[in-house]
């Protein structure tokens, strides 16, 4: 198995990171604005952009989607959807048909 060539970068507010990949995220940024509770908060950083980036940060936006379309939004897992599954169930709600 061969090593993955790590590139020092430096995001825009100056945090330098290493990145194998050509993803853009800066780690650093993307731990801080991590929300501290709701059900965004349970989720990893790509599933919970992949969410923002459809402009879903509610439970009452989320249930207008069934899993299916969930899953097809770059960044988001199946490991995900039991933990959405479980958020929508506490407030009643549940997704899409």
């Amino acid at each position: 198995m061969t090593a993955s060539k790590k590139s020092l970068r430096t995001c825009k507010k100056g945090h330098q990171y290493f990145k194998s990949s050509d993803c853009p995220t800066c780690p650093i940024c993307e731990q801080e604005r991590k929300p501290d509770d709701g059900f965004l908060s349970l989720l990893s950083a790509p599933a919970r952009r992949a969410l923002e980036n459809n402009e879903i940060t509610t439970l009452q936006q989320l249930s207008n989607y069934s899993e299916k379309e969930i899953l097809q939004f770059h960044g988001m897992g199946p490991a995900s959807i039991p933990k959405l599954r479980t958020a929508l169930h506490s407030k009643g709600l549940s997704f899409k048909n």
